[in-house]
């Protein structure tokens, strides 16, 4: 994994694809403190562990999962390094066996491809069609570590900032979830 840039405050200098340049426009316009590190493309938790060093925060685990019907999708995050079972999500929101969202549904719902989704996607959409969770563990942390929809620059962001102010921009009410850290088979 090379990275790309030392930590830095803010927007970059040199332009971006669209939907990273809309998440800078997005926090700018909240006034938000971020800090940002650009690094080779890193779509799984195990990558972002050197990029973790940098930011001083951990990256959050974000899927995107749709239940058996596909008719409800749902976003989750929480700890990167906490075991997730799907079942143990479904039963504690009520659904049917939840399975993961595909490449396509990522693009649909959030303008984003795997390896990128991101709770700044939730910006992209504008429906609502897709439910928000998460983990009561990534609370506890004091920053909150992302991609801007694309897995070539991660931001650091406070936890406070994220639920206080972010999400409710984007109009995604939070359905709060507990999930073990030791799970049985």
């Amino acid at each position: 994994m090379e990275i790309k840039t030392a930590l830095c405050t803010g927007r970059p200098e040199d332009k971006r694809i669209d939907k990273e340049e809309r998440c800078y426009a997005l926090l700018d316009s909240l006034s938000l403190d971020y800090w940002r590190v650009d690094h080779d493309y890193a779509d799984t938790i195990e990558a972002c562990h050197e990029i973790e060093k940098v930011l001083g925060c951990n990256i959050c685990k974000n899927l995107l999962l749709t239940n058996r019907q596909q008719t409800e999708v749902y976003l989750l995050l929480m700890p990167g390094d906490k075991p997730f079972k799907t079942k143990i999500l479904s039963k504690q929101i009520g659904t049917a066996r939840l399975s993961f969202a595909t490449p396509e549904q990522m693009e649909k719902y959030l303008d984003i491809t795997p390896g990128s989704v991101s709770v700044l996607g939730l910006m992209n959409d504008k429906s609502g069609a897709v439910h928000l969770n998460i983990d009561k563990d990534l609370l506890k942390d004091e920053y909150f570590g992302c991609h801007p929809c694309i897995n070539s620059s991660t931001l650091k962001i406070k936890t406070s900032d994220v639920i206080e102010k972010l999400i409710p921009a984007m109009a995604h009410p939070i359905t709060y979830v507990e999930l073990p850290w030791e799970i049985e088979e």
